[in-house]
């Protein structure tokens, strides 16, 4: 079954129209208000370049599961 998802609200325009792995693999900064500067301090504090690497990041990740857990707790 195919879904069709609307990511703009998300991505940089120039994004907006590419397959989700080559979102996955683009950089930080496809991402809507994420600046070049951004990216480069998420590069030099946690080695992230992508944003398949940020939303892989053990931190990021715990982050979501902390307030995942909140959620459900309610």
């Amino acid at each position: 079954m195919a879904i069709t998802v609307n990511l703009d609200m998300l991505l940089d325009k120039a994004y907006e129209n590419l397959p989700l792995t080559e979102i996955l693999d683009a950089p930080v900064d496809a991402l809507q208000g994420v600046s070049a500067g951004d990216a480069e301090k998420l590069k030099a504090a946690f080695n992230i370049k992508t944003v398949r690497d940020l939303g892989t990041n053990k931190y990021f990740r715990a982050a979501v599961t902390l307030l995942d857990l909140e959620t459900t707790a309610r």
